[in-house]
């Protein structure tokens, strides 16, 4: 027996993977800038926040930059995934655990005890953690910081510092590099510095709304809310500008580029989420639920969120339109039935041209819609109350905001990365990503082909499949794979040994390959190679 001392506290294996001396500063000089953000947390007033401020952000980036290039740029370019099973970190391990904990405490004080982070009063100065953004904040939007511009920075400098870090691990592929420097881009420029130099130019005469650029319905479920519209009208040109803008997105740009990419442009391209979860969240997109049953509760439950939007955004709208045409031609009435016919053509349409491609399920979703559309119209015309559903519209977008919009896509979707892997939020719980999918798996161009005769079953490609899909049972059979969850980051691809996957935007015939080949003896084989 080996009297060797253990320093692991891995609950995967009894011996860790030794950092090297390199790497070993590297996470010291990032610990001591975070350590300068705890002491800011418990109350610790740096006499030049600037400065401090400063020295804990960048600390952080140049530990990380350290880090990564010792870790990944000593050894050849090629799949870096070695020994990740390994890491206590990220094979649910002590410290994984750790993580996981910590991430979740922090969103829960962020969305529901903003003052222990030191946010004030209206009026009063700021205290904490919030106090030492204070300085940045009024660089960028001539105010003080709020607990959203602590995260939106600590989210934008993540992406930025762990992008790098992902560029550097998968620098052999040159689709990877680019999606990641897209989804930089995006958050930083549209999601961060934009909506801050937005705020700057409000002023007595002249106000912008805040806008992520980005966000589109129903990710921003509370674009249409009164206020919101209001302010953007109030704004002028370009307020009446970024609320067209929003609506078009949903009925005209988005359907038009998920038609030619799939959903890969938006959530492995432009959203906020996805890029996290691409980047921090990298190490752990091995730690995804592949089951079937994992498979059948994502489908439920992510359709679930798109009706309970739908219906919540309907309400929302609904409360503040008016019953008198002469005021205005959109009432009440025209809005619903509106809403209404919208859905019934869409899923009339699905239903009579694509039913053989739609899963029981889809199915049984689609006619759930028309018949909670039909009960919206009824509630409307016949009970006698002004609410549509016979509850407080604010009660329903409260109720959304807090399950969804705070503990599912916050505490849930960031918190349990290193427990059940960066993807829960847009697996389980994203409704974007849900109509997205919708349209990819019906009329997007978008597919991963296989070639099944070079396949050696290694399974790397349904190893690090982020959203738990099993990629290896479709090339074993040489079949296309069109999945709804499928956001095209062609991790599959990029760590497959023998080049079996490659992502493609074709027509749409002989897009979706139902049947399964097991046997030459199955089919024709002649025949088949000729109808492709």
């Amino acid at each position: 027996m080996s009297n060797k001392t253990n320093p692991s506290m891995s609950l995967a294996k009894p011996d860790s993977q030794a950092l090297s001396k390199t790497q070993k500063i590297g996470v010291a000089i990032g610990v001591i800038g975070l350590f300068i953000m705890i002491l800011a947390f418990f109350n610790v007033d740096f006499p030049n926040k600037t400065l401090f401020l400063s020295l804990s952000l960048g600390m952080i980036t140049v530990g990380t930059i350290i880090f990564s290039n010792n870790a990944y740029l000593t050894k050849q370019a090629g799949i870096q995934n070695d020994g990740v099973w390994f890491k206590s970190i990220a094979s649910r391990g002590f410290w994984g655990w750790i993580l996981g904990i910590v991430l979740t405490l922090f969103y829960i004080v962020l969305y529901f005890k903003a003052e222990w982070l030191g946010l004030a009063e209206k009026g009063e100065p700021n205290s904490g953690l919030v106090a030492l953004f204070d300085p940045l904040s009024r660089l960028l939007n001539g105010g003080p910081a709020s607990q959203w511009f602590v995260y939106g920075t600590l989210y934008t400098v993540a992406i930025l510092v762990f992008g790098y870090k992902f560029m550097l691990k998968y620098r052999h592929n040159k689709y990877e590099q680019l999606r990641t420097v897209s989804v930089m881009f995006f958050q930083l420029a549209f999601a961060f510095l934009i909506p801050e130099f937005m705020a700057r130019l409000n002023s007595e005469t002249f106000s912008l709304p805040y806008y992520d650029l980005k966000n589109i319905w129903p990710l921003n479920y509370y674009n249409f809310d009164k206020y919101r519209v209001d302010s953007m009208i109030e704004a002028g040109d370009i307020g009446l500008a970024l609320l067209i803008f929003g609506i078009v997105s949903i009925f005209v740009i988005t359907p038009i580029l998920t038609y030619k990419y799939g959903k890969r442009w938006y959530c492995s391209w432009v959203c906020g989420c996805g890029g996290l979860a691409e980047t921090a969240g990298d190490p752990f997109r091995h730690l995804s639920d592949k089951t079937q049953v994992a498979w059948k509760i994502e489908r439920w439950v992510v359709h679930s969120v798109v009706v309970f939007v739908t219906l919540m955004t309907t309400a929302v709208i609904y409360s503040y339109l008016g019953s008198d045409s002469s005021k205005y031609w959109l009432t009440k009435d025209v809005f619903l039935l509106s809403v209404a016919g919208l859905l019934t053509i869409v899923f009339a349409l699905v239903m009579i041209f694509k039913r053989k491609e739609l899963a029981k399920d889809a199915q049984y979703g689609a006619i759930g819609y028309f018949v909670i559309i039909m009960a919206i119209i009824g509630m409307h015309y016949f009970s006698g109350t002004k609410h549509v559903f016979l509850f407080n519209t604010y009660f329903l977008q409260s109720s959304y905001g807090f399950l969804i919009g705070a503990i599912f896509s916050g505490v849930i979707g960031v918190g349990f990365y290193p427990i059940f892997g960066n993807r829960v939020w847009c697996r389980f719980g994203c409704p974007m990503a849900a109509v997205l999918g919708f349209q990819q798996r019906l009329f997007s161009r978008f597919r991963i082909t296989t070639n099944g005769g070079q396949c050696i079953s290694c399974g790397n490609c349904s190893t690090y499949c982020e959203m738990g899909i099993d990629v290896r049972a479709y090339a074993q059979k040489g079949e296309n794979i069109v999945r709804s969850s499928c956001v095209g980051c062609g991790i599959c691809a990029a760590v497959c040994p023998r080049g079996v996957l490659k992502l493609e935007n074709d027509s749409l015939k002989g897009r979706i390959n139902p049947n399964d080949i097991l046997l030459g003896n199955d089919v024709d084989l002649m025949d088949l190679v000729n109808q492709r």
